[in-house]
């Protein structure tokens, strides 16, 4: 008699991320802890404007992002207030490897035009961290 063995979904399986950062580096590091999280369906822009252009390519809105605020030609501050003019409603983390003052400001601003805000933290951002946005979306 054989046995089937049913494999168990991972947990963070059907989640869609985007991330959006000008640094690969930042990109690829992003991208291996959401795999190790369970996440399969993860996708990258270099900045701003490509994020929108990506945006409107998946078959649907992200479940959550991770957002650079200083990026060239498009950066986050000026892609959270795209967002809100197309009506996102995942969840958002912002991130940055400068400035925290400028980081917290632009977090309070995304609140205040009604996006999810899931947290501002500097780079490297610790697995854990993103672990927990997981559980919450």
């Amino acid at each position: 008699m054989n046995k089937t063995t049913l494999a168990t979904p991972l947990p963070n399986a059907s989640k869609l991320v985007l991330i959006v950062d000008d640094d690969a580096f930042s990109q690829e590091l992003f991208s291996e802890m959401l795999m190790t999280l369970g996440v399969t369906d993860i996708h990258t822009a270099g900045n701003g404007r490509v994020g929108l252009r990506t945006l409107a390519a998946l078959p649907r809105h992200p479940d959550f992002l991770i957002c650079d605020v200083f990026m060239p030609d498009m950066d986050g501050i000026e892609f959270l207030g795209e967002l809100t003019k197309r009506s996102y409603r995942g969840g958002i983390i912002l991130v940055s490897g400068q400035d925290i003052t400028m980081m917290s400001i632009a977090q309070e601003v995304a609140i205040a035009d009604g996006l999810k805000m899931l947290g501002a933290y500097t780079k490297p951002v610790p697995i854990a961290i993103l672990s927990e946005v997981l559980a919450v979306q």
